[in-house]
């Protein structure tokens, strides 16, 4: 593995573990911020949480790119402690309850505590029952302990995520929860750092954003701070598993996916696409119809209209704990946008008129 190969799966690992999610992206936030630093000239955060790193131009120009991807998880929250020290909970963001029984966890209280989702033993449920998939608000997390010290460390409205860490795979595949969408942030990682071996003319800001799992909020605040002239949006999109029937024609190890449809600046797909052929890099062609599900939706119609594209990276087994990706295509991510950055002209109002 390569020295680049083994620093992006490093951090991704890193901030993988983390926990982030949407709303308390605090211990995450600092983790990025720290290793955005090495290649940028400024690196602040906002009101909302969204970490921005500026990579300033080679020239005086006044144009602004602004990079896109979310920091935040899919999580679960206390609602509820009863008398015999089980915690019910439920979910923030798109969490599929079929993969929550059986799964470890930590309680984020005053510390993290771990525990771990139960439920009725399939020997107690009747025929019918233990056919069907147990429901959210039928489950509990079991923590151990007794409900003096429960009540001591752990109160509603404490932040619960997946106990995970990240499992390498062969071929360069690694396998972890939360990977959508801190692939994304590592993307963004390697573009700072090809950028500081290429000229660019503009100034570029990568953005960490927040709460992109319950409605891409800091997409929103981020874009109508920074106004740029133009934005790339870097989220993951389904790859193909045996089980989808061809329902899914994107693949790892063959790409990112330059997406195309409404929610995207034709100009932009067509320039990331001459990009990648030019530096004869692998890519991958998704048309989207309608709303991208992405940052880019709402960063498209920030303030007077941005125009935007979107880069994804194939990724199975999506908001579950053993979400799947190639690194080689979270690597290719980041240097198709450092080139398509590079290669961008003095006159971007040109290039961007239909």
């Amino acid at each position: 593995m390569n020295p680049q190969m083994k620093d992006a799966r490093d951090f991704l690992s890193l901030i993988s573990i983390a926990s982030g999610v949407s709303g308390y992206e605090f211990s995450i936030a600092s983790l990025v911020r720290e290793r955005f630093e090495e290649f940028s000239n400024e690196v602040e955060r906002d009101k909302f949480g969204n970490v921005y790193a500026l990579r300033r131009g080679n020239k005086n120009s006044n144009k602004k790119i602004m990079l896109a991807a979310h920091m935040d998880e899919i999580g679960l929250i206390v609602k509820k402690i009863d008398s015999r020290g089980f915690i019910k909970f439920t979910s923030i963001g798109g969490t599929d309850q079929r993969t929550l029984l059986s799964q470890e966890v930590l309680v984020h209280g005053n510390q993290a505590i771990p525990g771990i989702i139960a439920s009725l033993s399939p020997h107690q449920f009747d025929k019918m029952e233990s056919s069907q998939a147990v429901k959210m608000d039928e489950m509990v997390i079991d923590v151990g302990m007794p409900l003096a010290k429960i009540q001591e460390v752990i109160q509603v409205g404490d932040i619960i995520t997946i106990k995970r860490q990240t499992y390498p795979l062969l071929n360069n595949l690694i396998a972890g929860k939360s990977l959508d969408d801190r692939a994304g942030v590592v993307a963004m990682k390697v573009c700072l750092e090809e950028l500081s071996r290429l000229k660019h003319s503009h100034d570029v800001v990568a953005v960490a954003t927040t709460q992109e799992e319950v409605g891409a909020r800091g997409a929103i605040t981020g874009a109508y701070t920074l106004n740029p002239d133009l934005a790339v949006t870097i989220d993951v999109t389904h790859a193909c598993t045996p089980d989808l029937k061809g329902q899914v024609t994107i693949d790892l190890g063959k790409g990112p996916t330059v997406a195309l449809g409404p929610n995207i600046h034709p100009a932009i797909y067509r320039h990331l696409v001459e990009s990648a052929h030019f530096h004869r890099l692998p890519i991958q062609i998704e048309p989207i119809p309608g709303h991208s599900g992405t940052d880019a939706w709402p960063i498209q119609v920030a303030q007077a209209g941005i125009p935007t594209g979107l880069i994804s990276i194939p990724l199975r087994y999506m908001h579950t704990s053993v979400e799947t990706l190639d690194i080689q295509d979270v690597l290719n991510s980041g240097k198709l946008l450092a080139y398509f950055i590079a290669s961008l002209p003095d006159d971007l109002e040109g290039m961007l008129c239909y």
